[in-house]
């Protein structure tokens, strides 16, 4: 039975690397689904956050970072998520930083769908000097596009999210709930944990070693409160296997240690993680090995 008023749909969350596409949907729904880092391309999978409010269900949709460069097998999978990703949307959230709109933003703006509601948010207006900077970029970004609006919001530091839900409202259809009120994510405690380890990677390694590297979840067992997990790192050569288990095996350690304690939190229960290398050499330009990895 409909709800009379309630309202409910998808919302995409699209635009380029490194934007804070993540961070938002994790503050816009109160907890953390989707990992993050200061380096770009850190999202692989789509992933979507459920807000549930008493006349409204949001489900906002987490998406790689559209790649316009350094197109293997992988990032040509990962595009094709964004642009899977639009459909069946009822509202698009165009994601860029403020001040900064170049050639990159111009190619993903391209491909949004002129039939589908499109808002504007203008992110990480904490670093900027002075909000006086705002008004004549806001102005400039509105010849780009009708947008059906336009938000500047710091997902950080949680400023103007509410606003951003008002704005995102009233283009959501009406109907009944998608998913059940207590659920926050689609993704299963096996996806997120493999998530947490690779967030792990990105945030305690180099900057190209993390691009070369995926995480394959072996075993996932729950014995009452207790989650056992076995999980394997695929690196593409020797020199990356060395690289991630460090001096006396200490890279490794620190990796998997925060990984555990990051899905402890997350779990609310103990976790025992053990971590293995693999080398798996051309494995992101190898279809079978991408297909099994959720990339096809």
């Amino acid at each position: 039975m409909s709800s009379h008023g309630f309202r409910s749909g998808f919302i995409a969350i699209i635009g380029r690397p490194n934007v804070g596409k993540s961070t938002l949907l994790n503050h816009l729904i109160g907890q953390k689904i989707s990992i993050t880092s200061r380096k770009a391309q850190t999202t692989r999978h789509r992933i979507s956050g459920i807000l549930t409010e008493e006349l409204a269900q949001f489900v906002f949709v987490d998406t790689p970072g559209f790649q316009t460069t350094h197109l293997n097998g992988l990032n040509r999978g990962l595009n094709r998520v964004v642009t899977s990703s639009l459909r069946d949307v009822s509202v698009v959230l165009f994601v860029i930083e403020a001040l900064n709109f170049d050639e990159r933003d111009s190619q993903v703006l391209k491909l949004l769908p002129q039939e589908i509601p499109v808002l504007l948010v203008i992110n990480k207006i904490d670093n900027l000097e002075s909000k006086l900077e705002l008004l004549p970029f806001m102005q400039l970004m509105a010849k780009q596009r009708d947008f059906s609006a336009i938000v500047p919001v710091s997902a950080k530091r949680d400023t103007q999210l509410d606003t951003l839900l008002d704005a995102i409202r009233p283009y959501l259809p009406e109907g009944d709930k998608i998913y059940h009120e207590d659920e926050v994510t689609d993704r299963n405690e096996r996806f997120i944990a493999g998530e947490l380890i690779r967030e792990q990677i990105f945030r305690l390694t180099g900057d190209e070693l993390p691009y070369s590297v995926s995480v394959v979840i072996e075993q996932f067992k729950v014995e009452g409160k207790l989650r056992r997990i076995h999980s394997a790192i695929l690196v593409d050569k020797d020199s990356h296997k060395a690289m991630l288990i460090g001096k006396n095996g200490e890279k490794l350690k620190e990796i998997a240690t925060q990984a555990r304690l990051a899905m402890e939190r997350l779990f609310d229960g103990k976790v025992h993680l053990e971590v293995w290398i693999k080398v798996r050499s051309g494995w992101a330009d190898n279809a079978y090995v991408l297909k099994s990895l959720g990339y096809d």
